[in-house]
């Protein structure tokens, strides 16, 4: 099962930049670039079109850049001229079927991110900076290598790190613009992608380098995934930064089989990623570690743990854990530190199963009587169907029925076995 991790933790994403890069990882890509060349002859008002893979050095480091000399009069194309010329140029050149709906979809993505921040339709769109023949050059390249490597089987995984948008402002055809541009933030909504902002007041993220990512739907991962390494491969852009490399990694692997059967069941798709936060404590009261509880009860915490344990001066102490989404560490862990006085807080990225839940409401009688109460139903979706892993009355509900009924919450819950019964059946 091969794979690719895009590595963009020193670098955005461009479609030359990701081409450059792409390029690298394939023996003898002169044919793909003397090909694309091409399209000089499939995009009216194009007149010159050379196009080389050079290699350049960003912070000392030897990666691809490609190298693109383009004169073109600046006609006004439409978005049907850049989809005839996409669709005439995989038809005279050799793409299985998966990529040239690839190549299409992306172009489609371009065109539906302008008419929305327009509010247009995509017949009435002007293109401007997307018009420009090197799109469909990014577009039909990144193509192509991807067909090459079998990047559209459907036993083929992408993974991406963090995306880095960049920050400040880029003049375009309609203005001064914030920095990620409109097109591409419309292009990231709704993606997969983890994005954030910086680390420097630049675009690092065009609007063909994300249409590019998202229809390639790789997972978010904040590492190189488990595989075999077959090949490392970077790529950079135009834009040179001092203080920033701008170079895109690409990890090209082969993942083990037992991981190719572990990503198509279905617990998978329940898989996320979380951080524990840690830290022993010998100096504390159990009144401040139940306040501190309490605190934490109000926060952005999963689950907490407190466990009684020994420490290396033979003093009874307690181990804290706290779950956390991995956004939220840094406020938990400095609450942790001022709550407790502790010295120290350990913390590390885990992963975590959690399963679909809802509550549903239901009636149950006890002595002649109709109580309401909540149900938590637990369960995983496998296709189209459900397993139910779990029917269970809420606690505090329980709670209320017994004090109105004075009897024991042991006991209640055996009323309750029809409407589990019931609700187990009616959705699973």
């Amino acid at each position: 099962m091969k794979s690719i991790y895009f590595d963009l933790t020193n670098s955005g994403i461009s479609g030359d930049m990701l081409l450059a890069s792409l390029l690298g990882l394939i023996p003898d890509p002169t044919q793909i670039i003397t090909n694309l060349k091409d399209l000089k002859n499939r995009l009216k008002g194009v007149s010159e079109l050379e196009l080389d893979l050079k290699i350049v050095k960003r912070m000392g480091i030897e990666t691809n850049r490609l190298e693109i000399i383009i004169e073109e009069s600046r006609i006004h194309r439409t978005p049907d001229d850049l989809s005839n010329a996409l669709n005439e140029y995989l038809n005279n050149n050799y793409f299985s079927n998966p990529a040239k709906e690839f190549a299409g979809n992306v172009l489609s993505t371009l065109f539906k991110a302008e008419a929305e921040v327009h509010g247009k339709s995509i017949e009435n769109i002007h293109l401007h900076e997307l018009s420009s023949v090197d799109t469909l050059i990014d577009i039909l390249g990144v193509t192509k290598v991807i067909d090459t490597l079998g990047g559209f089987d459907t036993d083929f995984s992408y993974y991406c790190s963090e995306v880095p948008l960049g920050g400040g402002k880029i003049k375009s055809a309609h203005g001064i613009l914030p920095i990620p541009a409109p097109a591409t933030v419309k292009i990231l909504e709704n993606s997969n992608l983890s994005i954030k902002g910086g680390p420097i007041e630049a675009e690092l993220v065009t609007p063909t380098g994300a249409a590019l990512l998202v229809n390639l739907n790789p997972t978010h991962s904040e590492f190189v995934p488990s595989m075999n390494l077959l090949k490392m491969s970077c790529g950079t852009g135009q834009k040179e930064f001092n203080a920033f490399s701008n170079t895109l990694r690409l990890f090209y692997g082969e993942r083990k089989h037992l991981m190719r059967s572990n990503e198509l069941h279905p617990i998978s798709d329940y898989i996320e990623e979380v951080n524990i936060l840690e830290t022993a404590v010998d100096d504390v009261s159990g009144e401040i570690l139940g306040n501190f509880v309490n605190i934490l009860g109000n926060e952005d915490i999963l689950d907490i743990q407190i466990i009684p344990s020994i420490t290396k001066k033979n003093r009874p102490g307690h181990v804290i854990k706290i779950i956390c989404e991995p956004s939220h560490s840094y406020d938990l862990i400095l609450k942790t530190l001022r709550e407790l006085g502790t010295l120290g807080v350990r913390f590390y990225s885990s992963k975590r199963v959690c399963v679909d839940r809802k509550i549903v409401n239901e009636k149950i009688e006890i002595n002649g009587k109709w109580y309401e109460l909540n149900f938590k139903i637990s369960f995983i979706k496998k296709g189209e169907k459900t397993e139910v892993i779990n029917v269970k009355p809420e606690f505090e509900d329980l709670r209320v029925i017994s004090k109105d009924t004075s009897l024991p919450v042991k006991e209640i819950l055996f009323y309750c076995q029809n409407v589990i019964e019931m609700l187990y059946k009616t959705n699973s």
